[in-house]
């Protein structure tokens, strides 16, 4: 039997192999923990008759999607060259200290996420981040304090 969750993104986007990645999003953004279950992939192969590898690599390699369960707060800090050079190593620092965690991990309280990820488009404005969807740019440590403080109060 097919998840709920699977059955309905098929039904929303589309069940051909072409819709694969958009039911990949769709599941993500309806489950828990935002994230695609290794069940959801099976499923998920199974009704767009393509290869589970196929959409084991595809989950794998966009940055937005995950097959392990995420926090609340995605925090991705940008790790491509402006941002680099522009103190992003010193920010994502910054982030493990205060949240007590390492890039790729989850705070226990399951609130914050903190993962690396390639260019987003907000070079202008290195170091950049993301939360969720929202662009935090022209980062220094202490802004991202703030961010924090602000997430864990409530303030989005």
């Amino acid at each position: 039997m097919q998840s709920k969750v699977v059955m309905e993104a098929i039904n929303k986007v589309g069940n051909t192999q072409d819709k694969l990645l958009e039911v990949l999003i769709e599941v993500q953004s309806q489950t828990p923990g935002n994230y695609i279950s290794e069940t959801s992939l099976r499923d998920i192969s199974k009704e767009l008759n393509v290869p589970l590898s196929k959409a084991y690599s595809v989950a794998g390699f966009y940055s937005m999607l995950s097959t392990k369960e995420r926090g609340k707060y995605l925090i991705q800090i940008c790790n491509s060259g402006p941002c680099y050079i522009n103190r992003g190593k010193a920010i994502a620092n910054a982030f493990e200290q205060v949240l007590g965690i390492k890039m790729g991990d989850t705070t226990s309280d399951k609130l914050f996420t903190l993962e690396y990820t390639s260019c987003f488009g907000a070079c202008d404005v290195a170091p950049a981040i993301k939360v969720n969807d929202k662009v935090y740019g022209n980062l220094t440590v202490n802004r991202a304090m703030q961010i924090i403080n602000d997430l864990k109060e409530g303030v989005e």
